[in-house]
């Protein structure tokens, strides 16, 4: 099941690769660890998006003003019954963004952009970059370069929230001028227990 207890208040980002070898994307407040992040993107990009990945960031990036509060279940639709019921334990909660914040002199709330620049500073532990191959992720604990996780990866994979599971990688991110490389294998990131047993609240 997604998003142990402990996980609620993780910071997180969704990012889209951008020209080079940067990185420029969204804040997402809640629910940021690997085990909840990952089965949610696998999915949506399996199903909901059709393996769409251009189609999927114009969703999650894109087309939000300031940022996610947390993204939902609506994430699965079109997934499997069996997996959704896996990955949710039952329930169903909705993406949330943060459209409603109220600032202290009641001007509207700026977009909370995530950078390849900035991403360090803003102190999230997390940051999930999309690109054709997969999903790089990057564990703040090491800054740089993360893990690949190949985008056919099965979402019921137990995913570790541990960042010495995530390490940097020595070489530089792909540039984005390429999108037919070889699909990579699974993140090393993929944690050596059984299914997910804790609850999501």
């Amino acid at each position: 099941m997604l998003a142990p207890e402990n996980s609620l208040s993780t910071h997180s980002f969704i990012a889209r690769p951008t020209p080079g070898t940067g990185y420029s994307g969204i804040h997402v407040q809640l629910d940021g660890v690997p085990s909840n992040h990952l089965p949610l993107l696998l999915a949506a990009y399996q199903y909901k998006f059709g393996r769409d990945v251009e189609a999927m960031a114009q969703h999650l990036i894109d087309d939000i003003a300031v940022g996610w509060d947390e993204l939902g279940a609506d994430l699965l639709d079109d997934a499997p019954p069996t997996l959704v019921a896996t990955l949710t334990g039952g329930e169903h909660w909705p993406s949330r963004t943060l459209d409603h914040l109220i600032t202290p002199d009641g001007s509207p709330p700026v977009r909370m952009t995530v950078t390849d620049t900035t991403a360090s500073d803003l102190g999230m532990p997390w940051g999930y970059i999309l690109h054709p191959q997969g999903i790089e992720v990057i564990s703040m604990a090491h800054t740089g370069t993360g893990p690949l996780v190949a985008w056919d990866t099965d979402p019921n994979t137990p995913f570790s929230d541990y960042p010495a599971h995530w390490p940097a990688i020595t070489t530089r991110r792909t540039p984005t001028t390429s999108r037919t490389a070889r699909p990579p294998r699974p993140a090393a990131g993929a944690a050596p227990t059984g299914p997910r047993t804790a609850a999501r609240r």
